[in-house]
């Protein structure tokens, strides 16, 4: 997982640096075909969410679908972007309209 999380901080430094206007989404995990084992965690997460402590960290960490995640590459494409922007799984699933 360390070795995933500084290539993606270092592809979204280069983007950044190149001054290119560009919305970067980061879902945790998408859920769709061939991928539905973590629906086993909903439960766990409702928990999560629930308590002070883990509160934040359960709705950063939550599952998305695959239909919000293709919802939030078409309206990130439609709205465009000013400067760069990152959407964390709150913001992905805002967009889901």
């Amino acid at each position: 997982m360390h070795a995933y999380i500084e290539a993606r901080q270092a592809g979204e430094a280069r983007i950044r640096a190149s001054g290119i206007p560009a919305t970067i989404l980061r879902p945790w995990y998408v859920l769709g075909p061939g991928h539905r084992w973590p629906y086993l965690l909903i439960p766990f997460y409702a928990i999560l969410k629930l308590l002070p402590p883990t509160r934040e960290i359960a709705r950063r960490l939550a599952l998305i679908t695959l239909e919000q995640m293709v919802c939030a590459l078409v309206a990130s494409i439609e709205r465009g972007a000013a400067g760069t922007s990152v959407l964390d799984v709150p913001d992905i699933r805002i967009m889901d309209i």
